[in-house]
Formats: C-alpha cells, structure tokens, sequence
C-alpha cells in the first residue's frame, strides 16, 4: 500500500496536535484530521481551563510549545484538600501538597483552553512534516497487511502505516475497529465555570469534598480561578440553570469566603461524570489515545495529564521501532504502547473510581475513616512526597519527553 504519510491522526482537539508535534519531532509524517475548522486566532475566555502536570509541562517545552504558553501559565505551587459540608467549612484534619517538599518545581500548572489551542495552532504551522485537513471527517477505515486507508467525508481517501484515534469517549475510530467500551456513570454531573476573587490565591489549588461531589477551585492568572463543581445530576442541572446571581449564591457557601468576594466571568458549562475504558488501546493498524482510550472523573485532575502520558509513551514507542527499521503500524509494535499504558491506566482509573464513591456521601463512619485517613497521610513525610510527585505526574515508567 502506497502511504500519503507515516501516521494519520484523527481528532485535533489537543491530544491530536501534541502527538503530532512529538512524531514530527521524531522523523515521522503526519496528517492530522479535525472536525473543526482551523482557528485564525484565540477566541475570548470561555471559562475552560486546564491542570497540567509537570510531566505534562516538560514535554510541551521540549515539543516548543511552552515557551508560547508561559506568560499565561499559573503555577499551581501547593494543593489543600479537604472534606466536609457546604457552610459549615472543612473536617479538622486535611492533606496539604506542598511542592517545596519535592526538587522538580511546581506540581503542574493551569492554563486556559484558549491559550493551550492557540499555542498548539502555531507550533503546527512551523513545525515540518505535518499536514493538517480541516474540516474534515472520516467516514470509513479499512486495515490491510500493508497499512490503513480511511475515506474522507468529502470522497477523499488517505493511507498511512498506523491511524491514531484521539476522537474522544465517542470515538468513532474505536467504533470501526470493532473496540467497545465499558464503564458506568456516577449519577454526578459537574458544573464548570471561572471566577474573579478579590484576594489574590498564592497559586494554591483547593479540592472540596461534599457530600454531592467535590468542588475544585483552581487558580488561574490574576486573581480569579477556575471551578469545577461535581453535583448530584439534577441539582447539577439545576444549578447550571440558574441566573447569575443565583448561581453566585449557591456556590458561596460551598466556596467560602477565604478569597473574598467572588463573581462569574466566562460561560458555564455541565457534562455528566462517568469511567469510560476501552476494552483494548490498539487494534490491526490502529491505536488509541486520550480519551478514545479512557475517560475518568476529573476528581483527581488527570484527564488531559493521562493523554499526554499516552502520547508521550506512542511517540516513544513509534520512534523506536522506526529506528530498528520495524513497521511502525505492526501489531508487535502496537502491543509494546498497549502494555506500557496498560497498567498506569487502570490504576488511575481504579483510583479515581475509589476517591469518588469513597467521598460522594455523607456516611458518618465512612466520614470519620476518610478525615482520618487523610489526617494520617499527611502526616506521614515520605508518603506525602510520593503522593506530591504523583500529583505531578513525576512517577512510574516515563517515556522520555517527560523526564
């Protein structure tokens, strides 16, 4: 089969465009196919933000893509969690990540969704051997022994060794590969929205746990912060409906007043809770990425993190078995990428799954063990700095762009 590039990548969300980044990198050819139309410039806050761990971080400056995402970056230096009811503050004892306590820098930073796909847009634009097709969709994908064609909406067919499906939870790549999902739902949607606050947040990052679902308060530049607020689906829905100042007077309590006065800017978004896996990464010519391959609930902050793991373990994978003169899209090589994220995947998603039921109740004893147990950990230094580095995305087997 006659390739028109090495690697075809459908989705040109985020994951898309840093994998295409790091294979580029690489020596690989790239096509990358969005749905969307290319952006001519970035569009005002809508709210979206996003946490990205210093394993995260270090690969977008090696990619050169940090260096066009620093100044609108906030370093997110110490994370506070804590467990208790709106209005009535948080349980006595609580965890405290402090990343003083670890010689890497910050735990990760947070930075706006306009900035992140603004910077990524021009890195694609300078960067060699990538050829993007927007707007365009793909209809069809037919694996053979020497590669894989898909056919565009528009009649237009293009093959390559290997498709990478970074197309999301509804992945349509996953679909015609014959990969299905499992998972469930928590009953739980989460309310997203920003803030102005009148004190400035030092670059701490809060998680509260209520009996509803937790409230993440994270800072952003200047003093304002991005919330993300998991509820109980219909008061979720009900809270999303509100008008402004109603909106404001329900978050109050659950938000404190340790940041003074707090006002809305940007757009409110919902979007139900679920654990979504994959029930394989790879199929004949075809691996997945992001969430194509698992979606988690964002309690811990590593949906996007655990996509930039995935794309900086393919990339890996890929130049590797190009530099052995391997075909990239075989399934020997396929597996190596399947086995390393494997592992890593399913004990986030496991860990996710226990932190959410553990504390989306208000069971008096299961109450007094949580606060407990949080109490002991953070007591316990060298548990606490493993947990730190976790956070910060600085464990386990890293490929290389994150090291």
């Amino acid at each position: 089969m006659d390739h028109d590039s090495d690697i075809l990548i459908l989705g040109g969300g985020l994951n898309g465009p840093v994998l295409a980044l790091a294979l580029a990198r690489a020596g690989l050819t790239v096509t990358l196919i969005d749905a969307a139309p290319p952006r001519r410039k970035p569009g005002g806050f809508d709210g979206r933000a996003y946490a990205i761990a210093a394993g995260g971080r270090r690969m977008l400056a090696r990619l050169g893509v940090w260096e066009r995402l620093a100044a609108q970056a906030q370093e997110m230096s110490e994370i506070k969690v804590t467990d208790g009811r709106a209005g009535e503050g948080p349980a006595p004892w609580w965890l405290h990540f402090d990343s003083a306590e670890i010689e890497d820098g910050a735990m990760g930073h947070m930075v706006e969704d306009r900035h992140l796909r603004a910077a990524l847009g021009l890195a694609l634009k300078s960067a060699e051997g990538i050829r993007l097709r927007a707007p365009e969709t793909v209809v069809a994908q037919e694996s053979g022994p020497g590669g894989i064609a898909v056919t565009l909406g528009s009649g237009e067919s293009l093959r390559a060794g290997l498709l990478v499906g970074c197309d999301g939870r509804d992945s349509g790549t996953a679909a015609r590969a014959g990969i299905r999902r499992h998972g469930w739902g928590y009953g739980q949607s989460a309310v997203t929205c920003a803030v102005e606050h009148e004190l400035p947040h030092k670059g701490i990052a809060h998680q509260f746990f209520m009996p509803g679902g937790p409230l993440a308060i994270l800072p952003l530049t200047g003093n304002r912060a991005s919330i993300v607020w998991s509820e109980r689906t219909a008061r979720a829905e009900r809270l999303a409906a509100l008008e402004e100042d109603a909106f404001l007077d329900a978050l109050r309590p659950a938000f404190g007043n340790f940041l003074g006065q707090i006002s809305l800017i940007g757009a409110r978004g919902l979007f139900p809770l679920g654990l979504s896996l994959a029930e394989r990464f790879t199929a004949p010519r075809v691996a997945l990425v992001g969430d194509a391959a698992h979606g988690l609930h964002p309690v811990a902050g590593q949906g996007l993190n655990a996509g930039l793991r995935d794309v900086a373990a393919l990339a890996q994978v890929l130049r590797e078995a190009r530099a052995r003169g391997e075909d990239t899209g075989s399934a020997l090589v396929l597996e190596r990428y399947a086995r390393w994220r494997r592992f890593d995947t399913a004990t986030m998603a496991a860990t996710t799954d226990l932190t959410t039921r553990l504390f989306s109740n208000d069971n008096p004893l299961l109450r007094l063990a949580r606060d407990a147990g949080m109490g002991a950990l953070g007591a316990i230094g060298p548990l606490r700095r493993a947990m730190i580095r976790e956070a910060a995305g600085l464990t386990g087997e890293l490929p290389e762009l994150m090291r």
